[in-house]
Order: structure tokens, then C-alpha cells, then sequence
């Protein structure tokens, strides 16, 4: 087994904290090195909601309402609105059904699915089953998709009624009930592999107008839903990249809801007459992995160069003073609050003993090029410009190129475009488990890689196969046992430079009520109404 960082030695000298003064300092100086676009390129809204209209501000843009592509965590909440799936997660991360009112397991590889009577789409045509095995297959034809990584094996559907089928899988999923939630139902004659831009769907909301460049949408109550009326009329979606403008907007009352705040923007609401700041311990991943596509020979494909330029991070200065505490260091290599998760290890901070391990392996004079997404997680380019900072101390040489939202830095992850070393990722979990998280990230194959579906290139088959027997398990204690050796084989590859598991930071309006934010930072918009 590769050792791992538990604790520094007995005998290292008592670290010199960085100050949270120091970390800025480090942000304002580290800029040069990276490639800026502008960030203002979206004003934010003018004018305040009317009484019946609810005004989402968005960190990031949400260029479609089709979740196969486009699956940043708050989009959930805006996608749902409009596309409904068999199932949900609820509250309690557990299952709750949908358009499905019977969703049960058979056998370990057949589940019994019954569609809800009278579900309609909000052209008032009907919910089918063929529209659920056209969803699926389309599903199945998207490269690189993340939802697709969760999934060991997609499902297929035999039809056994007007409204009743069976799922089926080579072999035993046994939370596929979770997993289905992610696959959103639209008509079977309008459904392709590429984003769907119409917004046809089964939701509580229909879709008035679109400008998916600009990341703006207006959503009208569906007429035809089924469910309970929603009571807001009108939800205005708006894309305002800069924390700074959604933050006045939201004091403004121009927004009512602000998603994915920094510590220190929470800190400033927190406490305004009219404003209410929404904490819930969060289930989402942020890292800074390792490009696992590097060929033999390169530094970074030796695990141990992987974990000694670890040693060079100071997590709990990140932690501290630059997310203000409203994160974890993560001590697994998915969140400890995941079902199924089990501590692995932890990080240290150690820069001479960084520096020696760097020698000793030959690699002292590493240059390494870090990329990331503008709003990927709170609070990430003044984390990326402190990373900077802690390796020239070290001796290794970073660069920083920053994509903004909306770029292509898909194609970058996928290993498609340009190189790079280290990215800075988030990854939620919307099912809540353990297992699927792992799946996703740590499934990787050489057959997924070869169509850019392995994460990041990580394709360890000894791990692959680990995982393959605990997802297969349909014996709860025995997967269990299963998902903790194989976390602990994970973490002996170092996947991740750092990672740390943020708290989900919402802020609203007073007058928005019912808003039960859920740790996969979503809520359920039709249950959301405004007072006053």
C-alpha cells in the first residue's frame, strides 16, 4: 500500500499559520498568471419581483433546462421545475416517487415500475411508457456526461401494461430507485441525445420565455400539472456571475434567492432585516484531482509524486481563512455525510518533507497548470491563487487558467482539448449514497475512456472492479463492507492534490417561504411561496 498522510511527524516544528491577510494578499497577487475573461458579462436584474413572481439568481449559467449535459448543482432545482423523473430525492436523502406510484424490486435485477395515472406533460399530452425508454436510451448516447457515470449499467424497458413496465439490468443495481430520479421525461418524439432547448415537460412549471445564452428564463404555473398547484405565478431565472452584484441585488429585493454563497458573503446577510441565510451540511465533493490521462513516465502518473506535492497544501489555512470555515477537509475520498462513507485518511501539511519526497522521486522542478470553472465552488479562485502560493514554497511552479461559465472547459476535462495537471472540480451527489458518488468518479473503465466517460481518466481496473462487486452487492451489510475496502484502495491511488466538502450557503427574501433546502443544494420549487 502507498502510505498516506496522517499526521506530520513527531518532530516537524509547529507550522507558521498563513493569515487570512496573507491569503488575500496571494489573491490579489496572483491574478497575472491566469487566463481572465470578463466576469461582468451579465448585468444583474433591474427592477424588483412583482408580489407573484419569485427571482432566482444564479451563480452559474444555465444555457438549457435538459440535465444531461447541464447538471450544476442549484440547475436541479430549475430543471425539476419544468421535467419531472420517476422518482426524487426528498428530505432524508430518500427516495420518494414521482411520476412512478409503485417502484420496486422484483428481483435483484428486474424492478417493477408503475407510471402515475393522469400524469400529463403541460401540452396536455400524456406520460408514457415509451417516453421513459426513449429517455433512457438518449441518456445513454451523451459522451462524458456526469449523470451517465453514476450509473453502472443503464436500464432497459420492457413494457407489461398501458402504464406498467420492467426495469432491466445485466446485473443487480440495487439503488436503482435513486438512480432513476436523474433521468428526466420528456416526450419520446421530441427527445434526442444533444440539450434539449424546448421545455416540455410534467412540472409544476411551463416555460414562457428562454434566452439560454444570457442564462435567463421565465417559468409560468403548468395549467395541466397534475400535482398540487403551485401558489407563485411567475418564476424569473437570471444568470449574475458577480457574488458582489447578487448580493446587492438580494439586499436590493431586485432578487429573492441567491444561490452558492462565499462564507464571507453569507457572513454580511447574515443577520439584514428581510434576509434569511439557509445553512444544511453539504454532500458535495470539491477537489483539486489529478489528470489521470498523463502517460507512463510523466511525474504525475507515479502516486507517490501524486502525494508528496499533497503535503504542500495547507488544508486548514484553505479552510480556515479562506472559506471562513464553512467547509470539511475531506478525510475520504467522497463526503463523510454520503451513506456509506468511511474515513480513509487525512491530509497534512508538511513542506520540507514535500519538498525532500520531490527530490528523492526526481521531480523538483515540476510545473503544474491548474484549471477550474468560475463558480465551480465558493470562494475558488482566491483557493486556486493561495494553491499557487503554497507550491512556490516548495519550489514547484503553478499556472492558473480559469474558464468562464458556459466555455469549453468540457472538452478540457474529457481530454479533449488542451493539458493540464490538476482541476478543480466539484462533484455533488443527488442520490445521496456513497456507492453512486464512488461510481461516477472511481468506475472508470477502459471502454468508458475510450468515449471521455471515465472521470478525469481515472481507470484503475483493481478499483473497477472492487466497486463493480460492492455496486452488484443486493446484501446491505455485505455492500457496506464491500464500499469501505474499496474506499480505502481509492485513497492509496492519491486521486486528489486537496479536497474539502463545502457547506451548502443559500440566502432569500424574508417574504420566501417553504423553501426546504436539501443537502444536494435543491429544493422542491412548487412548494415555495411568497408572503407579503
Amino acid at each position: 500500500m502507498t502510505p498516506t498522510p496522517q499526521s506530520a511527524p513527531p518532530d516537524t516544528p509547529p507550522r507558521e499559520p498563513f493569515s487570512r491577510r496573507t491569503l488575500l494578499r496571494w489573491g490579489a497577487a496572483g491574478g497575472a498568471g491566469m487566463a481572465l475573461g470578463p466576469l461582468a458579462a451579465c448585468a444583474g436584474p433591474t427592477g424588483a419581483p412583482g408580489p407573484g413572481t419569485l427571482t432566482l439568481g444564479l451563480n452559474r449559467s444555465l444555457v438549457s433546462l435538459d440535465n444531461k449535459l447541464n447538471q450544476f448543482d442549484a440547475a436541479v432545482t430549475v430543471q425539476r421545475a419544468v421535467r419531472q423523473a420517476l422518482t426524487r430525492i426528498g428530505p432524508g436523502m430518500k427516495p420518494q416517487l414521482i411520476l412512478a406510484d409503485r417502484f420496486e424490486m422484483a428481483r435483484p435485477t428486474a424492478w417493477t415500475v408503475r407510471l402515475r395515472e393522469g400524469v400529463r406533460y403541460s401540452d396536455g399530452s400524456p406520460v408514457t411508457v415509451e417516453d421513459v425508454a426513449t429517455a433512457l436510451r438518449m441518456y445513454g448516447k451523451v459522451n462524458g456526461s456526469f449523470l451517465l457515470g453514476l450509473f453502472p449499467e443503464l436500464p432497459t424497458v420492457e413494457k407489461t401494461g398501458p402504464r406498467t413496465f420492467l426495469l432491466h439490468t445485466d446485473k443487480p443495481v440495487p439503488v436503482l430507485d435513486r438512480l432513476m430520479a436523474n433521468i428526466h421525461i420528456t416526450p419520446a418524439a421530441a427527445n434526442r441525445p444533444e440539450e434539449l432547448r424546448s421545455g416540455l415537460g410534467s412540472g409544476p412549471y411551463r416555460v414562457l420565455r428562454a434566452n439560454a445564452g444570457a442564462g435567463e428564463y421565465t417559468l409560468a404555473r403548468n395549467p395541466e400539472y397534475w400535482g398540487t398547484r403551485p401558489t407563485i405565478d411567475t418564476v424569473r431565472v437570471r444568470f449574475v456571475p458577480e457574488e458582489s452584484s447578487r448580493v446587492v441585488a438580494l439586499r436590493s429585493g431586485e432578487l429573492d434567492v441567491v444561490d452558492t454563497l462565499t462564507p464571507d458573503s453569507a457572513e454580511q446577510l447574515t443577520g439584514l432585516p428581510g434576509v434569511e441565510v439557509e445553512e444544511t451540511a453539504g454532500v458535495r465533493m470539491c477537489q483539486l484531482f489529478y489528470n489521470f490521462r498523463k502517460p507512463a513516465g510523466h511525474p504525475l502518473a507515479d502516486s507517490r509524486v501524486r502525494q508528496a506535492l499533497a503535503y504542500a497544501i495547507d488544508g486548514r489555512a484553505l479552510v480556515d481563512d479562506v472559506l471562513n470555515g464553512a467547509a470539511e477537509e475531506a478525510g475520504g475520498v467522497v463526503p463523510l455525510a454520503l451513506e456509506g462513507a468511511v474515513r480513509t485518511g487525512s491530509y497534512a501539511y508538511d513542506p520540507g518533507k514535500a519538498r525532500s519526497l520531490l527530490r528523492s522521486l526526481g521531480a523538483a522542478d515540476l510545473r503544474i497548470n491548474i484549471i477550474w470553472e468560475s463558480g465551480e465552488f465558493a470562494a475558488d479562485a482566491s483557493v486556486m491563487e493561495a494553491v499557487q502560493s503554497m507550491f512556490q514554497e516548495v519550489g514547484v511552479r503553478a499556472s492558473l487558467q480559469q474558464f468562464e461559465p458556459g466555455g469549453d472547459i468540457l472538452t478540457w476535462r474529457q481530454g479533449r482539448a488542451g493539458d493540464w495537471d490538476v482541476i478543480g472540480n466539484g462533484y455533488g451527489s443527488p442520490t445521496g449514497q456513497a456507492l453512486t458518488t464512488l461510481q461516477g468518479m472511481y468506475g472508470g473503465t477502459a471502454a468508458k475512456e475510450r468515449t471521455r466517460d471515465a472521470f478525469m481518466g481515472y481507470v484503475v481496473p483493481r478499483v473497477e472492479r472492487q466497486l463493480s462487486d460492492a455496486a452488484t452487492e443486493v446484501d446491505d451489510a455485505e455492500r457496506t463492507k464491500r464500499l469501505a475496502a474499496v474506499q480505502h484502495a481509492i485513497w492509496d491511488t492519491w486521486p486528489s492534490l486537496w479536497a474539502f466538502a463545502p457547506k451548502t450557503l443559500l440566502a432569500r427574501r424574508s417574504r420566501v417561504r417553504g423553501m426546504s433546502l436539501l443537502p444536494i443544494n435543491s429544493y422542491d420549487l412548487s412548494a415555495v411561496r411568497l408572503e407579503g
